[in-house]
């Protein structure tokens, strides 16, 4: 699953710009806050840093839930989390599914057992912005509800 921005975005880029648009969704549905973790961000960061070369969406198949996205210029963290969220209406919780499977970004981040999130972020040789959130413990566990 992937994502793809496309403005450009000079602020929002605070862990606590990024906890205030995470745990705004999660108060929504009344689901606890996350807080932030360095250790998250270095892991984050290391992945992001791998994909400076290509800037490709693929996950890194770690240990830790995973949000990704891209977008041309200097992508707000906090962007990208907005972006994510706007998955909200594709989901469904009396089925407990997405429309076209397009909601996992948005479950991820109201999951309620993720009390943790890292967020990085790289800009790529071809000019675009990747950017990963990671999670813990992870969610989107299947035949579970987020919340």
């Amino acid at each position: 699953m992937c994502c793809t921005l496309f403005y450009i975005s000079i602020a929002q880029n605070s862990p606590q710009d990024v906890l205030d648009v995470h745990n705004g969704a999660r108060a929504a549905v009344g689901v606890g806050p996350i807080s932030w973790d360095d250790k998250l961000v270095a892991y984050a960061q290391n992945y992001a840093n791998q994909r400076i070369g290509d800037c490709e969406m693929e996950h890194s198949g770690g240990p830790y839930g995973e949000n990704l996205a891209e977008g041309y210029g200097d992508m707000a963290l906090a962007d990208a989390v907005k972006f994510w969220l706007t998955e909200k209406p594709n989901y469904d919780y009396n089925s407990n599914s997405c429309v076209h499977d397009e909601c996992l970004h948005y479950t991820q981040i109201v999951w309620r057992n993720s009390v943790r999130v890292g967020c990085a972020k790289a800009k790529c040789n071809n000019g675009w912005t990747f950017v990963i959130c990671r999670y813990d413990p992870p969610g989107n566990i299947d035949g579970e509800r987020p919340y």
